[in-house]
């Protein structure tokens, strides 16, 4: 019996050290403890009579003063579970009716049948009422079942019911009391009794899986792996400002709801994780940068954040240095002032392109060629100087010869000369845009072709101011 009692008492402990919490959550739990049986509720014929010495443990109750009994149960849905009970004992207190007294209430003995040793082997089906009364604590039940029991040399099948109820000292621990009714179908009380028999002692539920340790188990734990909190399902929140890491944009910086749980340092209703510039109120077109000028271009890449101007100029306004009206992005002679009408530039007079037809007219070439002669270097020198005072205006370079030689040779020759003309002053510094080149041949003359004057004369180069 000892022995026994030790294996019972080993098997139990050990099962309770890894206990954590029986339902749905935790399908598993055990029992053990000690255990009572009472032979007095079988012996009694009348109802009335059998319950009126229930609790009368002294008298009527075999008790051994050891861990008795070991119970193990499985959830299986719906607030049932079934489990299988094992209990030991010694009956040293047998009930046995003598027959009805003179009153007509019937009598009882107690003998002592010699120890006869008591072994059981129960299953159950137990339905708690605890999770129905929504109860943490307070947790009623009633079972049916069925059994083995060995009583001395005799053994014998019994159908078992009864009640009772654990009291949830912690989520995993708790307190369970039990009264359980054997029913034997031995024709003879006195060799096999049906019976009473009590249990107390201590549940532990367990077999909850909870990876993460926060209390949540996995299947109910949205994060089953990260330590959380249970109003967010088992799911953490690192930076504590009420939302979820999983549902967090920024779940290392505390922010508001409205953007994701990222913050707004500067206030501009634009997270910083969206903000270029997250420390200065700003606009939402630029990506929460402001635009103090108001110019469309943000205060960071405008050179001139507090004047407006065009984006072109780095937010800017464009300079007229030389104070023409014409800014210096559009005017051709910055330094100079001009007029609109000749992008900025000085208009070239009358006078001046009188002086540059003066000098036109002297330049010389080789005979019947478009090469020129020594002494025309300076003249065509001269001219490039005038242009250069005008650079925004266009010119025509004509070419005219005499009406010696054929039409056709006088065409080519006076447009190989403009050309020629036009090519120099290009080579020495004369925007090639601002020059044009004609030739004319013998069908201009200025003067009569009869005359070796009159021939020289319409041997020429004109230049003729292009107005657009």
């Amino acid at each position: 019996m000892k022995h026994l009692n030790k294996v019972f008492a080993a098997a139990a402990l050990l099962l309770g050290l890894g206990a954590n919490a029986q339902d749905s959550d935790n399908p598993w739990a055990v029992s053990f403890g000690a255990n009572a049986v009472d032979t007095r509720f079988s012996a009694a014929s009348k109802l009335e009579d059998q319950f009126s010495e229930y609790f009368n443990a002294k008298d009527n109750w075999n008790i051994i003063p050891s861990v008795s009994y070991l119970n193990i149960t499985r959830h299986v849905g719906s607030g049932f579970t079934f489990g299988v009970t094992g209990s030991i004992n010694k009956i040293d207190k047998f009930v046995s009716k003598r027959g009805e007294g003179p009153t007509g209430i019937d009598d009882y003995e107690v003998s002592n049948p010699g120890d006869l040793k008591y072994y059981a082997v129960d299953g159950q089906l137990t339905y708690r009422f605890g999770q129905m009364l929504k109860s943490k604590w307070f947790d009623p039940f009633a079972h049916v079942g069925g059994g083995y029991t060995w009583l001395g040399d005799e053994s014998n099948g019994t159908v078992n019911g009864g009640l009772g109820i654990t009291f949830w000292i912690v989520e995993q621990v708790g307190l369970t009391f039990q009264s359980t009714y054997k029913h034997s179908f031995e024709d003879d009380r006195n060799v096999f009794p049906s019976h009473m028999q009590h249990f107390a002692g201590l549940t532990f539920k367990f077999g909850g899986k909870d990876t993460d340790g926060d209390g949540i188990y996995d299947k109910d734990d949205a994060c089953p792996e990260q330590a959380g909190l249970k109003e967010f399902q088992g799911c953490p929140d690192t930076d504590a400002d009420g939302i979820p890491d999983k549902d967090d944009a920024c779940p290392e910086q505390a922010g508001p709801k409205e953007f994701n749980g990222c913050p707004d340092t500067d206030g501009d209703g634009i997270a910083d994780k969206d903000d270029a510039c997250p420390d200065v109120p700003g606009l939402k077109q630029f990506n929460g940068c402001p635009d103090t000028d108001g110019d469309g271009v943000t205060d960071k890449q405008d050179k001139c954040p507090d004047v407006k101007g065009p984006k072109e100029n780095g937010g800017c306004p464009w300079p007229d240095t030389d104070g023409d009206g014409v800014l210096d992005k559009d005017d051709k002679c910055p330094t100079v002032k001009g007029t609109a009408a000749n992008f900025g530039c000085p208009e070239i007079s009358e006078e001046q392109i009188k002086k540059l037809n003066e000098y036109a007219r002297t330049i010389l070439f080789n005979s019947g060629k478009a090469t020129f002669k020594e002494q025309t270097y300076a003249v065509l020198d001269n001219m490039v100087t005038i242009l250069k005072e005008y650079p925004g205006s266009k010119f025509m370079i004509e070419g005219h010869t005499d009406s010696d030689g054929s039409n056709a040779l006088n065409q080519t020759l006076s447009e190989n000369r403009a050309a020629a003309v036009r090519t120099y002053l290009q080579e020495h510094g004369i925007d090639a845009s601002r020059l044009q080149s004609v030739g004319f041949g013998e069908t201009k003359p200025i003067a009569s072709n009869k005359t070796a004057k009159g021939k020289a004369q319409n041997r020429r180069v004109e230049v003729k101011l292009i107005k657009e």
